[in-house]
């Protein structure tokens, strides 16, 4: 076991260094010039590149990575942006958090909504729950996030006043606030893996339960509670596998809701540096969330071999 975490540990560094060699090189491909931005439409062919090279545009893109993928690993320092000259690396200090606490409240909803909901449809095959649950799904994995977000600000925030349209209320400001902030657009996020999830659990489940160890507990006698509970331990081998890497895809959704529930978070800071070009703050922002999402599939892979006794074994 030990000897495959090490392996799986350095195949994700290797992974992530390829990946912030990629997120360079396209930041670079984007048209336009960040110097451009700073110094306006009107600004003289001398003047952008004098800008280019006091900023270190002007330098290879060998050079320049060299540089800014040397202070990221040694001190964590992603730079300055452009836009504004601030430090990115307080910036993601103070973003990351809000983005991390939506996905997270996002996450906790899925699992405690659609384990449940996947073993009753289980339990309760071609029933009236498992048709419910079946329209349930279909309807959550086909209704945009957007939409279902800009819904919920109508219906809960603006007709029933029941929570904020928008924006984030800090924890200093009291605990309900700060959670009703939340509400809307961790479900928002987390609808969609809700049903994924429901449906992985309920489809899997249905399988165990057709095994022949299972028909042979059934012929020992033994009750219908103990049956599922060793049932279960298969069952939620593959759903521990696909709820990790939701976290990872979640980061990447956030920035939709993000923008429409105006919640300054990671993901937002990403929209806008796209927008004004501001090359260090893309790299940087799309690097955390890449490492996020690979965290995400190392803590899967180490999971499913750890709860999965067929290949525990295995090199």
């Amino acid at each position: 076991m030990v000897r495959f975490v090490a392996r799986r540990v350095l195949f994700s560094v290797v992974v992530l260094v390829a990946a912030s060699a990629v997120i360079f090189v396209l930041t670079r491909l984007v048209p336009g010039s960040p110097a451009l931005i700073l110094l306006g439409p009107e600004a003289k062919a001398e003047q952008v590149q004098d800008l280019e090279r006091r900023l270190g545009l002007d330098r290879p893109l060998a050079v320049q990575y060299a540089r800014w993928i040397s202070d990221v690993v040694l001190h964590g320092d992603f730079g300055r942006s452009y836009i504004s000259g601030l430090p990115i690396t307080s910036e993601i200090l103070r973003t990351l958090p809000i983005t991390v606490e939506i996905v997270l409240l996002a996450f906790v909803f899925c699992l405690v909504v659609a384990v449940p909901l996947g073993i009753v449809s289980a339990l309760y095959e071609d029933g009236l729950i498992d048709h419910v649950a079946r329209i349930v799904a279909i309807a959550g994995v086909s209704v945009p996030g957007f939409w279902l977000g800009l819904m919920l600000i109508v219906c809960g925030a603006v007709h029933l006043g029941w929570f904020p349209p928008g924006g984030y209320t800090p924890l200093s400001m009291g605990l309900g606030a700060h959670l009703q902030s939340l509400v809307l657009p961790a479900f928002s996020l987390g609808i969609y893996y809700t049903a994924i999830i429901s449906r992985m659990t309920r489809s899997s489940l249905v399988e165990v339960l057709r095994q022949d160890y299972i028909r042979t507990a059934r012929a020992l006698g033994l009750s219908r509670t103990r049956i599922v509970a060793y049932a279960l331990k298969n069952a939620l081998i593959p759903v521990v596998s696909v709820a990790a890497m939701s976290v990872g895809y979640m980061f990447g959704w956030a920035i939709i809701i993000e923008q429409v529930f105006n919640i300054a978070g990671l993901s937002r800071s990403l929209l806008s540096a796209l927008f004004q070009r501001d090359y260090y703050m893309v790299q940087a922002v799309v690097l955390v969330i890449t490492i996020v999402f690979v965290g995400a599939n190392l803590a899967a892979e180490i999971l499913y071999r750890a709860l999965n006794p067929r290949v525990r074994g295995t090199a």
